[in-house]
């Protein structure tokens, strides 16, 4: 049985009843499960069926149980697919751009294709492989959308997008040996998206965050967009702000927009120290942090923030700091058990030293709680302790 003729059998009565039957099943009884299934059920419809619920249990973290146990996956789909609230706030920003219809190059299983059509807007999802334009149809159709999807099998460079309002452009970034971080060796290469995002009225092309700012078009506004504290992805918007640099901070969707500050001054670290979200660094906009708080950069090559007052902004954590103290595992276990401290949360920044080393080496113990920032400080390996404000 090929992959796509597994698919169409998950589809069927039969198929959707194993589904059904397997939503919460236990991976660890995942054998015992499957030897009493294949006793009523065709063995390649079983395997099918452990397999699409494996990806469904993977699934959650992105899409949330009452969509994923309804959608459908595959490996890949799974791995690259945008996480809902990232692709819901792309689609509610297309929309007050004042878009109504999107050409949604790259598809995948469907994810963005769903997050737009439930803002409201008519979307042609186009995916070259057989299996992934299936699974995107079902999809729709499993989340009542397929009204406002179109899928379409077809080589992404031979669409006409000029019928839509907007294009939007997810390459692949993995390939056979994982990741890949030449936005040229991406599938479609990134020159040949932001060609197709020019030629259009609106456009969103998904990168990876990691991207060198030199290699943004001058044309485009560069977004970095984090979701509970972790970077997911960057997106050049064409049609919006040429030259813009944003960073936005899910689920609050607290936005930072850059003003071409220059470099914060470099100094003493004061009572509070600030963290940026890694979506601010990422867009290099850690002088508008400084800036809102009236305060400067510890080390001129750590983005660390620090003031003499604790100013409130949804950009950075701040923690209160109550020793700077150079870099010394001895002094640092020493004070430490002084203060009874045993719930101990290391971070580091600038840092070759590992977090769990730390812990493993000063064994906190009490009933305190106390953070430790690793870090340089004007150039010097220092530690930094405190509490989160």
């Amino acid at each position: 049985m090929t992959d796509l003729a597994a698919f169409a059998s998950l589809l069927s009565p039969e198929g959707q009843t194993l589904l059904a039957v397997l939503r919460d099943h236990d991976p660890a009884q995942e054998l015992a499960v499957a030897s009493r299934l294949r006793r009523d059920h065709p063995a390649e419809l079983v395997s099918a069926a452990l397999g699409q619920a494996r990806l469904r249990q993977r699934a959650v973290a992105k899409f949330g149980p009452e969509d994923a146990y309804r959608m459908y996956f595959t490996p890949n789909g799974v791995e690259q697919s945008t996480r809902a609230a990232v692709g819901a706030y792309r689609a509610a920003r297309l929309r007050e751009l004042g878009v109504g219809s999107v050409a949604d190059l790259c598809s995948g299983i469907g994810g963005d294709a769903l997050a737009l059509a439930r803002a409201g807007i008519s979307v042609l999802a186009v995916d070259r492989d057989p299996l992934t334009a299936a699974v995107a149809r079902a999809n729709a159709e499993a989340l009542g959308l397929a009204e406002l999807i179109e899928v379409r099998r077809a080589d992404v460079t031979e669409i006409d997008t000029s019928p839509y309002d907007a294009v939007f452009v997810d390459p692949a970034r993995r390939g056979g040996r994982g990741r890949i971080f030449d936005p040229e060796a991406y599938s479609p290469p990134l020159s040949w998206a932001v060609e197709a995002a020019r030629k259009a009225p609106r456009a969103a092309l998904k990168i990876a965050p990691g991207i060198p700012h030199e290699t943004v078009p001058p044309e485009a506004e560069a977004e970095w967009i984090s979701d509970g504290g972790d970077v997911k992805e960057a997106v050049l918007w064409f049609g919006t702000e040429p030259g813009a640099r944003r960073a936005t901070l899910l689920p609050g969707g607290a936005s930072l927009t850059g003003r071409g500050l220059p470099d914060p001054p470099v100094r003493p670290v004061g009572r509070w120290l600030y963290e940026p979200d890694g979506a601010v660094i990422r867009a290099h906009l850690v002088a508008e942090v400084a800036e809102r708080v009236g305060g400067g950069l510890i080390d001129e090559t750590i983005a660390y923030v620090t003031a003499d007052a604790l100013v409130p902004v949804p950009y950075a954590s701040a923690y209160e700091i109550t020793d700077v103290l150079p870099f010394n595992l001895k002094r640092l276990k020493a004070l430490l058990r002084e203060r009874e401290v045993g719930t101990l949360t290391v971070k580091k920044r600038g840092s070759a030293v590992e977090p769990e080393e730390i812990r493993r080496r000063v064994k906190p113990k009490g009933p305190n709680a106390a953070t430790v920032l690793l870090t340089r400080a004007a150039g010097a390996p220092t530690m930094l302790i405190g509490r989160p404000a």
